[in-house]
């Protein structure tokens, strides 16, 4: 049995508007394997960059590309072509490219005024770097998910014939890119952005130095801000300057030695994320599927604990996706790899569950309906035959809970260990 196209369509507003909107196009790429149809929309993506006119015309490109990526990974995923992982990595690969497009276009336009020398008119030789954090940085986006970016330049690169410009000059570009993506027109918009993960966001400007930056986390850099570096990565921009700085900032986020400071620190991120949602039973109806209990940011949680706890001593634990984390884990015997299974199977259940919620009406959306009809619904698109199927995952989501109750991951260890 599998989830239709018609079942999709009539199911979710929001797809069956972008289906006549873009009828031609999707009609096409019915007939092509997805990956295809994914690579020919990037390529155009890449080709407006370099060509389109005006910031009107990349502006349209974008979210017209936005349009047709959302629905070509919502009817692939539901009718099994693509799995949820592959949903989740096209999407993070369409925000990687317009990203990058948006700063082509935005470098290219400042050379052709004469504010940058013509070899840096460029994203890849702009100087500056811009890292995918959170689940964009683990290639990981939802359907109608934020972005959150990093801006850092170097300033010793001779972009600039004026190096004391640099601040106010990549600053203004990140502010115009950040509009590119996620200002809505007639078209649409392309991905909320959220530049807030800086460090100091309230008062630090919206592009540092990587200088001024390395100085802040060797400084002042809170263990919360280590764990959201685990998942990034120079997602666009100034690749090179994004690699040289991870190498450079790899000592703050993967230390050797964990101290009683840093354990402290996680137990109390486990309080404050409690703190921070509504707790109640494990159910169905109206469950909270990533904040609740034995949600996704639990799942996440565990798993960047075990990584700041073991991952300075051993480099293979240094991955980004949770899932890749989670095989990691087990294969280098810190978690069982029951564990691991549970905790994979239960975490993309739950991420094509938060698919199936939020492209419906393009809604940012984690929360299960609150009526079995409309429960109903969410389990036709997964696929699952009735309510009681969808239910399944209750069970494991109370094993998700358990390790969460015990973030350090003593209990884990003991019994791994027959102790």
């Amino acid at each position: 049995m599998t989830v239709s196209l018609e079942t999709l369509l009539a199911s979710a507003p929001y797809l069956a508007e972008l289906a006549a909107r873009h009828a031609e196009w999707f009609e096409a790429a019915q007939k092509v394997a997805p990956d295809a149809a994914l690579a020919a929309v990037l390529d155009e993506v890449r080709d407006a960059g370099h060509a389109a006119a005006d910031e009107a015309a990349i502006s349209r490109h974008l979210r017209l590309a936005k349009g047709r990526i959302a629905l070509l990974a919502a009817a692939a995923e539901v009718t099994g072509r693509w799995s949820t992982a592959q949903s989740t990595a096209a999407l993070s690969d369409l925000a990687d490219v317009a990203l990058d497009a948006g700063l082509e276009f935005l470098m290219r336009k400042a050379g052709e005024k004469g504010d940058v020398a013509a070899p840096y008119a460029n994203a890849a030789g702009s100087g500056l770097a811009l890292f995918a954090l959170g689940k964009h940085g683990g290639r990981e986006l939802n359907y109608s998910s934020d972005i959150d970016i990093v801006a850092f330049f170097d300033p010793t690169k001779p972009v600039l014939t004026d190096p004391l410009e640099c601040t106010k000059f990549y600053s203004r570009i990140t502010q115009r890119l950040a509009a590119l993506m996620q200002d809505r027109t007639e078209h649409g918009y392309v991905f909320r952005t959220d530049l807030r993960l800086r460090p100091d966001p309230g008062s630090t400007p919206l592009a540092l130095s990587i200088e001024a930056a390395l100085t802040y986390y060797e400084g002042r850099g809170q263990n919360w801000e280590r764990a959201a570096w685990i998942k990034a990565r120079p997602c666009s921009g100034d690749k090179e300057v994004g690699a040289s700085f991870l190498d450079e900032l790899a000592p703050y986020v993967w230390r050797k030695h964990l101290d009683f400071a840093t354990i402290a620190d996680i137990q109390a991120m486990k309080r404050q994320i409690n703190i921070s949602k509504n707790v109640g039973d494990i159910r169905v109806e109206g469950h909270n599927v990533k904040l609740g209990l034995g949600g996704i940011r639990e799942i996440e949680f565990f798993t960047q604990t075990q990584q700041l706890i073991a991952g300075g001593r051993d480099r293979s634990l240094r991955v980004r996706p949770t899932t890749e984390a989670l095989a990691a884990l087990a294969a280098a015997n810190w978690i069982g790899e029951k564990t691991s299974d549970d905790l994979t199977r239960t975490y993309w259940f739950l991420r094509g569950v938060e698919n199936r919620l939020q492209m419906l009406r393009d809604e940012q959306t984690h929360v299960m309906p609150e009526t079995p009809e409309e429960v109903a619904v969410v389990a036709r698109l997964m696929d699952e035959p009735d309510l009681d199927a969808a239910q399944e995952p209750v069970g494991s989501r109370q094993v998700v809970r358990g390790l969460f109750a015990d973030p350090v991951g003593r209990r884990e260890r003991r019994q791994r260990l027959g102790g």
